[in-house]
């Protein structure tokens, strides 16, 4: 239960004012079939972090170097300073929409989220916890915790949440993570 919570509040965290969070506000006001965008995020989701927490727990079990709590947890703290570097809002072409909402969602999901932080964290969380399942059960839960809300509600959420606020909250949680596993390991 620990790896879910972990997963889940870390990803949760990390994705709030990131480049997947805006492309979900971009979608939203492009589609109106909400249902069908949640669930490209979610299978998109599901496919990216599970291949991320899959690589993770083959590197942790790969190497058996005694530096691999180090590098992890490193790591960890590395993402959480990141974290504290606002995303760009990137333009997204249209010319896609007329695949509909489930697969441009899917599609621009999967592609955003190649090499973003919370792909980053998913990898260091699977090296980590070593439970595939686990992690990528948590980090697809933090992923729809941030980005459904942002779906329905739009533009007023993200004018009430204070980014630098929640980005500086989430960089605490990973940088203590970080120095917690440094500390037991």
């Amino acid at each position: 239960m620990d790896t879910f919570i972990t997963s889940t509040v870390t990803v949760a965290l990390a994705e709030i004012g990131d480049k997947t969070q805006l492309l979900s506000l971009l979608l939203a006001a492009r589609f109106t079939n909400k249902p069908a965008l949640i669930l490209g995020i979610l299978v998109a989701t599901i496919i990216n972090h599970g291949l991320s927490a899959w690589l993770g727990d083959y590197l942790s079990q790969s190497f058996t170097s005694s530096y691999l709590p180090w590098i992890v947890n490193g790591c960890f703290i590395v993402v959480g300073l990141w974290l504290l570097i606002p995303d760009k809002d990137e333009e997204v072409s249209n010319k896609y929409d007329q695949y509909g909402a489930f697969l441009v969602a899917l599609v621009l999901f999967f592609i955003a989220e190649i090499g973003d932080k919370t792909q980053i964290a998913t990898v260091l969380l699977g090296a980590q916890y070593q439970s595939v399942l686990w992690v990528t059960i948590g980090t697809t839960v933090g992923m729809l915790l941030a980005n459904v809300p942002v779906i329905y509600a739009g533009n007023a959420l993200l004018k009430r949440i204070p980014m630098a606020k929640v980005r500086m909250l989430a960089a605490i949680v990973f940088v203590a993570l970080g120095c917690y596993g440094l500390v037991t390991s």
